[in-house]
């Protein structure tokens, strides 16, 4: 009985040396998980949902008209870019996907008329992509939307990384829940 509660005792020592001596940071050493609001360059973003879309479902045909080649998906990440300083910010351009085997994919382009498109633009301090009470806000996602055309294979080669870079090199990592 002695063995057992050292035992225990031991072990809960041990996860809570590992939990307390980590030192990374979420989306900078280590991949964010979605739904965590990170900062890079007085901007916060935030990775809300990723899921595949197909315009043959109602849901999805706002979204997207087209469909994806044979062989291929259409995937859609929704986030929010929030300037949450003092003064005007501009929000990041640049957006990877990357996948474990270090094959990169960008985001397709899409119609301007687009009401879920993300759409970089000077954010004025305490404004969003998307806009309060836009379409996309209001949205069940609630965030603008790239759209990536993948290989079926490539949801072997998970993880898949969003990263999110900007005009001076640093980024931010996320982890799609793909």
């Amino acid at each position: 009985m002695v063995f057992r509660r050292a035992t225990i005792a031991v072990c809960v020592l041990a996860l809570a040396l590992a939990a307390c001596g980590s030192d990374e940071e979420q989306g900078v050493d280590e991949p964010a998980r979605e739904g965590l609001s990170l900062k890079l360059d007085g901007v916060n973003y935030n990775v809300f949902i990723t899921r595949q879309l197909n315009p043959k479902i109602p849901a999805d045909d706002a979204y997207v008209t087209e469909e994806a080649p044979p062989g291929e998906a259409l995937w859609g990440v929704f986030l929010q870019a929030c300037n949450e300083s003092d003064s005007p910010r501009e929000p990041v351009s640049e957006f990877t996907v990357k996948d474990s085997l270090e094959n990169t994919f960008h985001p397709q382009p899409l119609p301007e008329d687009n009401q879920f498109v993300y759409t970089p633009r000077t954010l004025l301090p305490e404004e969003c992509i998307p806009q309060s009470g836009s379409v996309a806000q209001l949205g069940p996602s609630g965030g603008a939307m790239l759209l990536f055309q993948l290989p079926l294979d490539v949801t072997e080669n998970r993880p898949l990384e969003l990263e999110i870079e900007a005009d001076n090199g640093k980024k931010l990592t996320y982890e799609l829940d793909i």
